[in-house]
């Protein structure tokens, strides 16, 4: 979605996993049976709406990444083949279009500005996390310091590579919905993400550990917040080249030990997992 992008080429494929332990037993929270989509009836969504300055006031400020990021949904080639922007794509304020979704200077060819929304809800909103374009994700590598050479990736492998990145960020929020499953009496409307950032280089103690017993460290790592009816509650998501599967990537996602209930959580899915075997 745009916070952070170290991503492998090739043909990835997501895979989750809790690193410790083994699957939880039939009938538990963490068991991947299929939530429901309609909320209950006690959901804020159902109770009297509050005004809308009360709603501006509660909702977090939209990221840069997501401001009109559903005017690039499903659109064509546009601005990155050379074409002249729409009138949707200028900002009204500078008369112009955003400045992530414009060919950068030497771009050897032209990428796709069209994004995908995710199935990710973006806390404060009726709407969902988009997910950036391939010119985005170009022109993201270009400002962390990344220089294209002739060897390098081609158009194809842009088309591979964010198909790869919203793979896992997807993976990644269904792993986080197994943990809240947890927390469903107290939050009935279920989570939703309330911010994300990348961190990776700053190893988790779990990953740090892993790599004290012989494993490789994670080639990335997201923290993501999110909001639990009101209560904002960090998970860490640490991604892992490899495994059994080579071209694999592994995602260990799990609540930060940053309170009582996120201890709590862990040490009783650890226990049902000891147990169930």
């Amino acid at each position: 979605m745009g916070g952070t992008f170290t991503i492998p080429t090739g043909t990835i494929k997501a895979e989750g996993i809790m690193i410790s332990g083994n699957a939880s037993p039939q009938g538990s929270p963490m068991h991947p049976d299929v939530i429901k989509n309609a909320p209950p009836p006690e959901c804020p969504m159902h109770q009297v709406s509050v005004s809308a300055n009360d709603q501006l006031k509660k909702a977090p400020d939209v990221p840069a990444h997501q401001d009109r990021a559903y005017e690039f949904v499903e659109c064509p080639m546009r601005a990155a083949s050379g074409e002249k922007p729409t009138i949707s794509d200028i900002n009204p304020a500078n008369m112009m279009p955003p400045p992530n979704q414009q060919t950068s200077p030497g771009q050897p060819f032209p990428l796709c500005v069209g994004r995908e929304e995710s199935n990710i809800p973006r806390a404060g909103s009726e709407q969902k996390w988009v997910y950036p374009s391939e010119q985005m994700f170009w022109n993201a590598m270009l400002r962390k310091g990344w220089h294209w050479n002739k060897d390098d990736i081609d158009q194809k492998d842009m088309k591979d590579i964010i198909k790869i990145h919203n793979q896992n960020n997807e993976h990644a929020w269904q792993e986080i919905l197994r943990w809240e499953r947890l927390h469903s009496k107290e939050c009935p409307c279920g989570p939703a993400l309330l911010r994300f950032g990348g961190k990776a280089k700053d190893f988790s103690p779990r990953a740090r550990l892993r790599h004290w017993m012989g494993h490789d460290l994670p080639f990335d790592r997201h923290d993501w917040i999110v909001d639990r009816c009101g209560k904002e509650v960090r998970y860490v998501i640490d991604y892992y080249a490899g495994g059994q599967v080579p071209k694999h990537t592994i995602l260990d996602v799990r609540p930060a030990f940053d309170s009582f209930g996120a201890v709590w959580d862990r040490m009783k899915v650890t226990w049902w997992r000891w147990t169930s075997t």
